[in-house]
């Protein structure tokens, strides 16, 4: 599970997990410049996926289906080589825009989950440009588009439950407080600075104005 840890895109480079694809505290979606897909993986268990696909229509060009999805919970590596990804279902969402279909000029904004299995994957690096990629193959054994390793640690939203619906979890306005709180700190650092080094700092300062004066008083006299 090591080697899957960080953040992986796909060609575009436009399409990234984490807080500049979905917003938590106000369930937005946040459509990408181009489409592509993006996977990110902790070490611990945890996945994200943030997925932004366009579907062509052969037989009329101006109706094509677009979809903006974000999902995360856990996944599993079994003994086979395979990957199970079960989603937090309160949490997953998507955007659906079909021009052709029965609401052409509005796009469907709504609550969405689905587990995901894939057969087996494989992280390498790319002799083209250097990079770590990952080429995912399917439940059916066809290979998704290569990936690209973009961030490591990973840049993921927190992986507790964003949006919980049953009564016994916290309330929504304590929950989006807390959200807000873990993006704002998510680049802050957790170090603590040591009470000792302040109080050595406060006695330099001391130091420094006594030398001052006495320096003064000498100069005067």
């Amino acid at each position: 599970m090591a080697e899957l840890e960080g953040t992986w895109t796909s060609k575009s480079n436009t399409v990234f997990t984490g807080p500049g694809f979905y917003d938590p505290v106000d369930e937005l979606l946040i459509e990408p410049d181009l489409p592509g897909i993006s996977y990110s993986f902790t070490a611990d268990g945890h996945y994200e996926e943030a997925l932004y696909r366009v579907v062509p229509n052969p037989q009329n060009h101006s109706c094509p289906v677009a979809s903006v999805t974000y999902q995360h919970g856990t996944y599993k590596l079994l003994s086979n080589g395979s990957l199970v990804l079960t989603p937090i279902a309160v949490d997953g969402r998507q955007l659906l825009s079909e021009p052709c279909g029965q609401y052409p000029d509005k796009s469907t904004y709504t609550r969405y989950v689905q587990a995901t299995w894939f057969k087996t994957y494989q992280v390498y690096i790319d002799s083209y440009n250097g990079r770590y990629a990952l080429q995912i193959y399917q439940f059916d054994g066809s290979m998704m588009q290569p990936l690209y390793l973009a961030y490591k640690p990973p840049l993921m939203l927190p992986t507790y439950a964003l949006n919980p619906t049953d009564k016994a979890s916290e309330s929504s306005s304590s929950l989006r407080r807390r959200v807000k709180r873990s993006l704002e700190n998510q680049y802050r650092t957790n170090a603590i600075r040591d009470s000792s080094n302040e109080k050595f700092d406060f006695y330099w300062y001391i130091s420094v104005a006594c030398l001052a004066s006495a320096s003064a008083f000498m100069f005067l006299k």
